[in-house]
C-alpha cells in the first residue's frame, strides 16, 4: 500500500456521508456505458472509477447504494422483482433492487415513480435469466480493501446512518404470490410478459 494511502486511512474517522448523488449516477453511468449488462466488465469499470477517489468517497458510494435501497423497500417493487425473477425472496429483492439501481438513475428513477415502468427498459431479446446484481452490492467494499487492505465497515459511522438493511421501514403488503390478480392491478405491463 502506498505511502499516501496509508496517511489517509490513518486519519480516516468513521463516517456517516454519503456520496453526492450526481457523483454516484455518474460512476454507474459510465459503468453502464462502458459495459452494458457484462457485470465481470462492469465491476471493474466500477473498481476502476472508485480507485481514483478518496477512502471516504468510497465509503460514500456505498452509503449512497444503503440509501437507495432503503428508498426502494417498498410492497409495489417488491411486485415488480416478483414478477420480473418468478419469485422473489428477503435476498432476491435486495439483488433485484441492485440490479434496478445498476442500470442508472434513468431507471431507478423511473422505477420509483411506479415499478411498472421496468418494462420500458427490458430489451425483448434479452438474455437475462434473472434481474438482479448482487455483487455490486460489495463492489465499494472491494475497491476499499484493495486500495488499503481494510474493512470499509470498519468506518461506518452506524450510530448515525440509518437507511440501511437493518432499518428498512415496514410496510403491508398490497399484493398476494397467490393472487394473480392483485399483481396485475399493481404491475400490468410487467405481468403481462411475465406473470
Amino acid at each position: 500500500m502506498e505511502k499516501q494511502r496509508q496517511q489517509e486511512l490513518a486519519e480516516l474517522k468513521p463516517t456517516a456521508e454519503m456520496m453526492d448523488e450526481e457523483q454516484f449516477w455518474a460512476i454507474v453511468q459510465t459503468a453502464v456505458d462502458e459495459a452494458g449488462d457484462d457485470e465481470e466488465a462492469y465491476l471493474e469499470v466500477v473498481k476502476r472509477e472508485l480507485s481514483k477517489l478518496s477512502l471516504k468517497e468510497m465509503i460514500g458510494f456505498r452509503l449512497r447504494t444503503d440509501k437507495l435501497l432503503y428508498d426502494s423497500y417498498t410492497s409495489e417493487m417488491w411486485c415488480a422483482g416478483y414478477l420480473m425473477n418468478g419469485g422473489c425472496s428477503d435476498d432476491g429483492f435486495e439483488y433485484f433492487r441492485l440490479w434496478v439501481i445498476s442500470r442508472g438513475r434513468k431507471v431507478y428513477e423511473a422505477a420509483m415513480a411506479n415499478p411498472d415502468n421496468l418494462i420500458d427498459y427490458i430489451d425483448d431479446d434479452d438474455e437475462m435469466d434473472f434481474f438482479e446484481f448482487e455483487l455490486f452490492w460489495y463492489v465499494a467494499l472491494e475497491a476499499f480493501e484493495e486500495a488499503v487492505d481494510a474493512e470499509l465497515y470498519d468506518y461506518v459511522d452506524d450510530d448515525n446512518f440509518k437507511t440501511c438493511e437493518g432499518n428498512y421501514p415496514n410496510f403491508e403488503f398490497n399484493w398476494e404470490e397467490d393472487d394473480p390478480e392483485s399483481m396485475q392491478k399493481l404491475c400490468p405491463r410487467l405481468f403481462e410478459k411475465f406473470g
